[in-house]
């Protein structure tokens, strides 16, 4: 397509999305790549096929494009600690979540051990025992509170650090098995929604945990 083909058919496009959109006074650059991209004339994908023959009882309204997203999320989580997990063979580190906690350490002078879970995204019990494992292994320190008697705080230890420097290099060979085979735009684009799906979901999970599920639903629910 020329130089002027592509100017055109995005003028175009944008008198469309501004059409579809109400003829609002202003929009985000995020908005529009956003339309661009969901009227792309690319391919799309096929979604690998997990289920099996007998899926007849499963009702077309519970399988659409959102549905995908959420199993794909989960599996690239999946996918990505099966690689962690084989990077930690020779570590002194024997979870991603180990990994994470220490990562995370390394960035602060210490955090309450509720800071640290909360930080993780983490149930309360799961997460005191990856700190109980990294303390009995030397790799992080307990000290007290000075402000709050009743809070134990946590700092990486010298032998932590030394741990997460060895494997730091590693690591960044997973993230690009991770992102695999996309493209510099697609890496910016997937890391963008990525973001904004973080900053949505850590909000309800800072602040409404504690509330039952219909309730966040009819708190949260956008669409």
């Amino acid at each position: 397509m020329k130089k002027s083909e592509i100017l055109t058919t995005l003028i175009n496009r944008f008198f469309s999305f501004d059409s579809e959109k109400g003829n609002q006074e202003e929009y985000s650059m995020e908005e529009f790549i956003g339309y661009l991209n969901d009227k792309s004339d690319s391919h799309e994908l096929a979604m690998r096929e997990i289920s099996g023959e007998n899926k007849g009882w499963f009702r077309d309204e519970y399988r659409n494009a959102a549905s995908d997203i959420s199993i794909l999320i989960v599996l690239m989580n999946r996918y990505a600690k099966w690689y962690i997990k084989k990077v930690l063979l020779d570590s002194l580190l024997q979870t991603p979540d180990e990994f994470s906690f220490l990562i995370t350490l390394m960035t602060y002078d210490s955090l309450s051990k509720s800071e640290l879970i909360t930080k993780q995204v983490m149930e309360k019990t799961s997460g005191t025992e990856v700190i109980r494992r990294l303390i009995k292994r030397g790799m992080i320190v307990e000290t007290a509170d000075p402000n709050d008697k009743r809070s134990i705080r946590v700092a990486i230890s010298s032998s932590g650090r030394d741990e997460i420097q060895k494997i730091l290099p590693l690591m960044s060979k997973v993230t690009k098995i991770v992102i695999g085979n996309l493209n510099d735009e697609e890496i910016n684009t997937l890391s963008y929604l990525l973001k904004k799906l973080d900053y949505f979901h850590n909000d309800i999970y800072i602040h409404k945990r504690g509330k039952p599920f219909s309730e966040i639903l009819s708190e949260t629910l956008i669409r």
